[in-house]
């Protein structure tokens, strides 16, 4: 199938190897010149140090790359999703599956990224969320990796698991797309708590205990916007939770290692040199557990060291003495 991968960071190129390995006809299209000439002079992403390009594997600046293609798989970082669907939509072709892979909440509207998707390309075109416990790095590596896709169009869902199947990547399909992109997003926050968790110095109990009840929360939001519960056990909740929160290759938590360590947010995120996702989806975490009512005590602590520079160390003190609860939230009623 002929198709293009927009966005050429280490996940888009990881994808677009997938692809072409898979028997595909694939396009990697650069934002700019220089990126896509450092491919071509290099053989390598430089995001994916190690792993040689494919010679067959074709490159480009230009996005009239999309037309024709039975599948366009979007992999710009969450801030340019929707700029970039807009700047397609004159070249797609009708019919076209839109697969976005990037992982966030539309900063300016709290939407998710499919729901931004659609809105600039209108009904025409099948959109899937691709996601899951899958670093860049290990995918472009050949290392065993399993997602899902999810797409309120079943056709589609299954389009794309079919597409990227592989031996070394396995893919599931969901129609709950809603709970798939807001595990995605929301377990960014989470890591970048679990990095000032380790930055602080404390251990492997602490760690345990903030992603379990990082975990609830997010299925709590997620639930109130429509997710099922059950997403959130499964891979692209509690899977790409433990990766995300446990790896070195995790932008999230390297941020989160310098927060701990007392370095300031702001300078953290520059420090990483790269996207922190994390970062942006505290603020909108924020902005849907008001609008919805959710309690959320740890993503909103993570706003508040993110946002208006509050201590750490006081945060997880305050976090630890919250009047009691019941761990079942509906126990005993």
């Amino acid at each position: 199938m002929k198709t293009a991968v927009i966005g050429s960071g280490g996940w888009g190129t990881a994808l677009a190897m997938l692809l072409l390995e898979n028997g595909n006809d694939v396009t990697l299209w650069s934002y700019t010149e220089e990126e896509s000439r450092v491919l071509r002079e290099t053989g390598e992403n430089p995001m994916l140090k190690g792993v040689p390009l494919p010679k067959e594997l074709k490159l480009t600046t230009d996005l009239g790359c999309v037309a024709g293609c039975g599948v366009v798989v979007l992999a710009t970082p969450s801030f340019a999703v929707r700029s970039t669907a807009r700047q397609m939509a004159p070249h797609l072709t009708a019919g076209t599956v839109v697969v976005s892979v990037s992982k966030g909440i539309e900063k300016e509207t709290s939407t998710t990224l499919t729901e931004a998707i659609h809105e600039e390309l209108g009904p025409n075109y099948p959109v899937v969320a691709l996601s899951g416990p899958s670093h860049a790095e290990e995918v472009g590596r050949g290392v065993p990796t399993a997602v899902v896709s999810a797409s309120k169009d079943q056709k589609a869902a299954e389009l794309v698991q079919d597409l990227f199947m592989s031996p070394r990547f396995r893919v599931y399909a969901s129609d709950d797309v809603t709970g798939v992109e807001l595990a995605a997003a929301l377990k960014n926050v989470i890591a970048l708590c679990a990095g000032c968790c380790d930055g602080m110095g404390c251990g492997d109990n602490t760690k345990a205990a903030l992603m379990t009840r990082g975990l609830t929360e997010i299925a709590r939001l997620g639930v109130a916007m429509g997710g099922r519960k059950e997403t959130f056990a499964g891979l692209a909740g509690v899977g790409d939770l433990i990766v995300t929160c446990t790896s070195m290759h995790s932008r999230n938590r390297r941020c989160g290692i310098l927060i701990g360590k007392g370095m300031e947010p702001a300078q953290a995120v520059k420090e990483i040199g790269a996207v922190v996702e994390g970062y942006y989806a505290a603020a909108n975490a924020k902005a849907l557990a008001e609008k919805l009512e959710v309690e959320m005590p740890i993503a909103a602590a993570a706003y508040e060291v993110l946002y208006h520079g509050k201590d750490p160390k006081v945060v997880l003190q305050e976090l630890m003495t919250r009047a009691k609860k019941h761990e079942i939230e509906d126990s005993w009623v």
